[in-house]
């Protein structure tokens, strides 16, 4: 197991966001949580990422713990995360974001650049124009590179197609299943409920902060209690 979530409760200040979520991601899997604004998929991955320090439960990644380290320090065990938006920095060039996200895995940083304009040649067509330039399609591309750019054993993404055009969605998520045939492992949170299912292995639904249903991606997806209460399917 890559990643084990257990009995996870967190908190903004006296509010609770979480309560008591597990999940679990294999080695080499796309698993992806779906919800409604407000359900707490954000925060899941903020928890694991150590931006957001949880109350109580355990965060077991790679065989170790890792809940309680700082963001830094998980970033450095090969773990990146993908934020809603892509915080990308606005006033420095595509081939500048990309290199700040290579801090973790410098000395590949020529050769990582190299293998991912490869695989998103907009990006290298633009690699001279600042980020605040690009399309939305073209922003949320070049987060994905960024984070790619540490050599990730498992990228986090949050809501990787909120705002976005079809086709540039189609896009995202072309370059997702990629990475997934690729040997990438995944978790993907995400509204876009039908490209989700279709991409991944499994997935979790939250709701008001809490697992309310589980299971194999197909199944979900085919299941009319879960299509009508909580897919909107």
């Amino acid at each position: 197991m890559l990643l084990a979530v257990d009995g996870l409760d967190t908190f903004y200040g006296d509010v609770q966001a979480l309560w008591n979520v597990s999940i679990e991601v294999e080695e080499g899997e796309c698993v992806c949580v779906l919800g409604s604004n407000g359900a707490g998929k954000t925060t899941l991955l903020s928890s694991i990422a150590g931006l957001l320090a949880p109350k109580s439960g355990a965060i077991q990644y790679a065989g170790q713990r890792i809940d309680g380290l700082r963001a830094h320090a998980i970033c450095a065990r090969r773990l990146a995360l993908v934020p809603e938006g892509g915080q990308l920095f606005g006033d420095m060039t595509v081939r500048e974001n990309l290199e700040v996200g290579a801090y973790a895995a410098r000395a590949q940083a020529r050769v990582n650049l190299e293998r991912w304009f490869s695989l998103f040649p907009r990006l290298k067509e633009r690699a001279s124009v600042q980020a605040s330039a690009l399309s939305g399609g073209e922003r949320q591309l070049l987060a994905i590179a960024r984070a790619l750019m540490s050599e990730p054993r498992l990228l986090l993404l949050d809501e990787p197609s909120l705002g976005l055009a079809p086709v540039a969605i189609d896009s995202i998520f072309d370059v997702l299943a990629q990475l997934r045939q690729d040997g990438l492992t995944i978790l993907l949170v995400e509204q876009n409920i039908s490209h989700a299912l279709e991409l991944a292995d499994r997935a979790y639904i939250l709701q008001t902060g809490r697992v309310v249903a589980a299971g194999p991606a197909g199944a979900l997806r085919q299941d009319p209690g879960i299509r009508r209460h909580y897919l909107g399917l």
